[in-house]
Parts: C-alpha cells; sequence; structure tokens
C-alpha cells in the first residue's frame, strides 16, 4: 500500500477520497446499529453531509469521459444527491421505510458499487491499496461485497403496528 498515488492526485481526487472513507464506515456502523436513536440521528445528518461532499466532489474529478467531462458515475452522484433529499424528507415526514430505501440504495450503491469501480486496475485507488496487485484487488473487491452484504442484512426489520 502506498500513499503517492493519491498524494500526487488532484485535489479534487483528495477530497473526493477524504469525505467517502468515512462515509463508508460511518454508514456501515449506522446501517448495523439501533434506528430512531438520538446517536442515529447526530450520526446520520454527518454521514448526508459527507455523501452529499463526496457527490459534489465527483463532479471536478474527470478521469473517465463519456459524454463531454462527464462519466456514468456522475448519473451516479446525481442519484446520491436525489438520494439526500428523498431520505431526509422521508425521515422529516415520519416514513421510515422510504427513508430506509433511500439510505440503503445510497449506500449500496454511492459507496458500495463506485467503490468497487475504483479498485479496478489502473486506477487511482487501485494503486493506492494493492500496488498492481490484481488477485489481492478482486480478493479485496469480494471482502467488500461480502461486508457490505452483511452490513445491509443487519438493518433491523421494521415494526409495524398492529
Amino acid at each position: 500500500m502506498t500513499l503517492e498515488p493519491l498524494l500526487s492526485a488532484p485535489l479534487a481526487v483528495q477530497l473526493h477520497v477524504a469525505t467517502v472513507l468515512p462515509a463508508a464506515v460511518l454508514g456501515a456502523y449506522l446501517l448495523a446499529r439501533p434506528k430512531g436513536t438520538p446517536r442515529h440521528r447526530f450520526l446520520g445528518r454527518i454521514w448526508m453531509v459527507l455523501m452529499v461532499l463526496t457527490s459534489l466532489s465527483s463532479f471536478f474529478i474527470h478521469t473517465i469521459r463519456l459524454a463531454g467531462p462527464f462519466s456514468p458515475i456522475h448519473l451516479l452522484s446525481l442519484m446520491t444527491l436525489a438520494g439526500c433529499v428523498q431520505a431526509i424528507r422521508a425521515a422529516r415526514r415520519g416514513d421510515i421505510r422510504a427513508h430506509r430505501r433511500a439510505v440503503t440504495w445510497m449506500y449500496a450503491g454511492g459507496i458500495g458499487v463506485a467503490g468497487l469501480f475504483t479498485m479496478l486496475p489502473g486506477r487511482i485507488m487501485h494503486a493506492v491499496v494493492f500496488e498492481g496487485s490484481s488477485t489481492l484487488a478482486l480478493a479485496a473487491a469480494l471482502a467488500f461485497l461480502l461486508v457490505l452484504s452483511l452490513a445491509t442484512m443487519r438493518m433491523r426489520p421494521l415494526k409495524t403496528g398492529g
């Protein structure tokens, strides 16, 4: 592992990584812990800010260009921003099911899927983490998927009145 590729990356990439890494850890914690507590609400606000900053910073990263300066990952960033709005609105109106759906999608798609793509050979994070070992990259990606799956499965079922 070496930080050199990240330290020599553009500022937008550094900001993106600086916001997404704590969002990944905090999001896993929030998904695995009890919901609706004051701690959950406080940490959830921090997570939302991190997700918004992560999404916004992606618009200044143009490593892959398919439509002008943009790539499909920018669509994911737009969807994540929309998910933040949906999650906040749902929580405020007490629609926990919609809130949970939006947050779970943002974590799985915005962090999980996007994170896997950053580990592909030729990407900065691949160089940071694996220093060219494709076998190790594949093993880490599979381990990441397993942890992501376990975190989302640990979510507690909705309690319905009745």
